[in-house]
């Protein structure tokens, strides 16, 4: 049935009132929000202010670090004294300092940038209820324009005139909808891709806080490097000339062992052992249950350099006497650990060319020639200054881990998950 000509005119001029009331009800609506909204975006750019002081600061943190960097490979490159040494400690140290100050500042850092995202998705929610709303105005009134034909619109009317103005006006109305149907949808990809933002920062602050604990570890490394060169030479030059001689004396005596090892082992083993280590897994695994690496492979921070020659393996932060484990299947090839304070260390082959090495070594499990699996408990872990098996330069707990290939170190983090 259709609606009578007065009934329709007031339909449709009573749709446009309503989407004009609609739209100042929207104004009003702002209006109110404009209070919150001002205070939103002033809150948004003092956290960019903030955020900006806090980049120039890193940038500033950096710029210190890198220079004591420099200011360490000048003194390794000067003539190996106490107090060379000592200067050395000193300034890995206080770059130590500086990382645990920059990661305190990159947390906080990052954490006004979470803030920040929290504030976007107010705005961003905000924006779109008041999209929705208008849209289902918009919706309304398109559907109450396609109940009545354009004839009986054009009848309706006093004049083509006021019937086209009508006509533009419901085409306005359509454009508009579709406007914000798109502005809708831009809002919707910008808020999920906040609340993925949101959550990344999440996650880089857990890593951030888990950093910080391993670099103030660090740190007290770091220390304790100095406090035990204080204690060995008691600020003696001479002392720390004869500990110096101890060290190279060990470390040239053990790296003669291990090479020569390698060979005789593979050459002795029978045929069944042989073919038994061709079969078995090679892949690594990591030998204590942390993963903080104190020291890289060939680490250019590494303190003692000038002693005892590049750092060939990685040191891992283990409490003493922390279990063991080998890193994959093998034989034991040598088992050095005599109780004494002279470095105790276990030496595996394994398949594929490899082979392992576990340096400050507190306890014994295993014996040479014995067959292990990947995970097998194999000792203790050391390296507290003067316990069994630290060796000289041995500043805290931690393992000392090699790994080698037909002879020669490799590094070892290229072979671990």
């Amino acid at each position: 049935m259709k609606l009578k000509p007065s009934k329709i005119s007031s339909f449709l001029w009573a749709g446009l009132a309503l989407v004009l009331l609609f739209s100042g009800l929207n104004i009003i609506k702002k209006q109110a929000l404009g209070q919150s909204d001002d205070m939103v975006n002033a809150e948004i750019l003092q956290l960019n202010q903030q955020i900006q002081a806090q980049k120039q600061q890193l940038e500033a943190l950096a710029a210190k670090q890198k220079a004591y960097t420099q200011a360490i490979a000048a003194k390794q490159a000067e003539k190996n004294t106490l107090s060379s040494q000592l200067e050395i400690l000193e300034d890995r140290s206080a770059k130590a300092q500086l990382e645990i100050e920059a990661t305190n500042l990159e947390i906080s850092k990052t954490d006004l940038e979470a803030k920040k995202i929290s504030l976007d998705i107010m705005d961003i929610d905000s924006r779109i209820e008041q999209q929705k709303d208008h849209i289902a105005k918009l919706l309304r009134l398109v559907y109450k324009q396609d109940q009545v034909s354009a004839l009986e619109i054009l009848l309706l009317n006093n004049s083509i005139s006021e019937f086209l103005n009508q006509s533009k006006y419901l085409e306005n109305a359509n454009e508009e909808l579709r406007n914000s149907l798109a502005k809708l949808q831009n809002d919707k990809d910008r808020l999920d891709k906040a609340q993925q933002d949101i959550q990344e920062k999440s996650q880089k602050l857990a890593t951030l806080k888990k950093d910080l604990e391993e670099k103030k570890a660090q740190l007290a490394y770091k220390q304790a490097e100095k406090n035990y060169l204080l204690e060995e030479t008691r600020s003696s030059e001479k002392a720390y000339q004869d500990l110096l001689k101890q060290a190279k004396k060990e470390a040239a005596q053990t790296e003669a062992e291990i090479a020569s090892l390698e060979k005789t082992i593979r050459d002795k083993m029978s045929q069944n052992d042989k073919n038994r280590l061709a079969g078995s897994d090679s892949t690594l695994s990591w030998p204590v249950p942390g993963r903080t690496i104190t020291a890289t492979f060939h680490d250019p921070d590494y303190p003692f350099r000038k002693i005892i020659g590049e750092h060939s393996g990685i040191d891992i932060r283990s409490k003493q006497g922390s279990p063991l484990y080998a890193a994959a299947d093998g034989y034991v090839a040598r088992v050095k650990f005599d109780g004494s304070t002279a470095y105790a260390y276990i030496m595996i082959i394994h398949n594929d060319g490899l082979s392992t090495i576990y340096g400050h070594v507190a306890g014994i499990n295993v014996v040479a020639d014995q067959y292990v699996t990947k995970g097998q408990l194999i000792g203790k872990t050391g390296g507290g200054p003067g316990m069994p098996g630290s060796g000289p330069f041995s500043t805290g707990s931690h393992l000392h881990f090699e790994v080698r290939k037909n002879g020669l170190p490799v590094n070892p983090l290229e072979y671990l998950p």
